[in-house]
């Protein structure tokens, strides 16, 4: 096994506690299927918002899934770049995993898939 750096984003709808709990959720179950990540082989999983989500922090709807509740979480405020994707929720995953680094799926939902389509699968 080794560490590796697993990359994803999600965009959501609207600013409020449940739309952010739910993309966040929904990111971190899918990326975490995509790659068989147990949460045991997890070091840290760190998560940045842009400025227009300010409803709730990531990493506490991801404290709601019972397999995920006991992990380092950390949230964090994406810069503000001009003409940056609004409404982005991104996430890196650091975990031990027995994949090489082109083996690793790294997942985009929403309008976020525009970030990186050469890693889109």
């Amino acid at each position: 096994m080794a560490l590796r750096g697993l990359r994803g984003a999600i965009t959501v709808e609207e600013n409020t506690q449940k739309a952010i709990w739910n993309a966040a959720q929904l990111l971190i179950t899918k990326l975490m299927s995509a790659n068989q990540i147990q949460p045991d082989t997890v070091g840290a999983i760190i998560f940045s918002c842009t400025k227009d989500l300010t409803a709730a922090f990531p990493a506490a709807g991801v404290r709601q899934l019972p397999s995920l509740q006991y992990l380092p979480l950390f949230d964090t405020q994406e810069m503000d770049v001009e003409g940056s994707m609004p409404m982005c929720i991104r996430v890196l995953v650091l975990a031990d995993i027995d994949k090489s680094l082109n083996e690793i799926c790294h997942v985009y939902l929403g309008n976020a898939k525009q970030l990186r389509p050469d890693l889109n699968v």
